[in-house]
């Protein structure tokens, strides 16, 4: 869309061992840290990308974001963020999830985008309007960004104690739900749209995949023990003189 590429992954593709089976991409829940190099290798690449060129985080469900302008060196800790966000076309930013909700921002024209991991203290803390304010600080404009969110647990299925509901639901009331079964639940993809729609980005769409029900999916609250799946966004670097906002082509990647 407009030279931005979104892109989704679900566990199978990969070499990982159970309960890792088969495409882990996340390199802290205790996987064999060889099959994890090789399925970011493996999805990287499947997306037209270079491994090299993919900026992880070291997630920790706060609000921090990080402004990026290639990926972290080999010498460098990675820092312990929910968001990064980049104004380097060709540069690749990817969140790991496993029930929380991927989100993935770009301002084609401006040649801004992020990446954002919002489970419910994200949520909670703002880190989806701290990606976008990130964002409109290296010249994006909310009216231009687009927005996608990937699979994620879905307020169908996201059961919370009542307590832990009206708490979310206080700080963010479009996130109150209700399970299918009747209890109280937490849709967490809904308050990112609220967040987003007040930040003034409308042009949003959600992934329909649950991941608690999807067996294709790596689901925490399901298994326990299990892998994380990815989410990645780039813009199209362009040559110059060609129109940031003509249509890109996307590759297996939902653009």
């Amino acid at each position: 869309m407009g030279g931005a590429h979104f892109a989704f992954t679900d566990r199978w593709g990969g070499v990982s061992a159970v309960p890792y089976e088969e495409l882990n991409l996340g390199g802290a829940v205790g996987d064999d840290p060889a099959a994890v190099l090789a399925n970011r290798a493996l999805a990287a690449r499947s997306l037209g990308l270079d491994p090299d060129r993919v900026v992880w985080m070291n997630q920790v469900h706060g609000r921090d974001v990080a402004v990026v302008d290639g990926p972290w060196g080999a010498d460098t800790a990675i820092p312990a963020v929910d968001a990064v966000v980049t104004a380097r076309r060709g540069l690749a930013l990817a969140v790991l999830t496993a029930d929380c909700t991927p989100v993935l921002l770009a301002d084609p024209v401006a040649g801004v985008a992020a990446a954002a991991h919002a489970g419910r203290p994200g949520l909670v803390a703002g880190v989806v309007p701290a990606a976008v304010q990130a964002m409109v600080s290296l010249g994006a404009e909310p009216g231009r960004i687009v927005a996608r969110t990937g699979p994620a647990v879905c307020g169908h299925c996201y059961e919370v104690p009542a307590e832990m509901r009206e708490s979310v639901a206080a700080a963010v009331p479009a996130a109150r739900a209700e399970t299918s079964w009747g209890t109280p639940a937490v849709d967490v993809a809904e308050g990112v749209r609220a967040q987003l729609a007040e930040a003034g980005v409308v042009n949003w769409s959600r992934s329909p995949v649950c991941t608690l029900e999807s067996r294709d999916h790596f689901s925490y609250r399901r298994d326990r023990v299990t892998g994380r799946l990815a989410g990645y966004v780039w813009l199209t670097e362009h040559s110059r003189g060609e129109d940031p906002r003509a249509p890109g082509e996307g590759k297996n990647d939902g653009s």
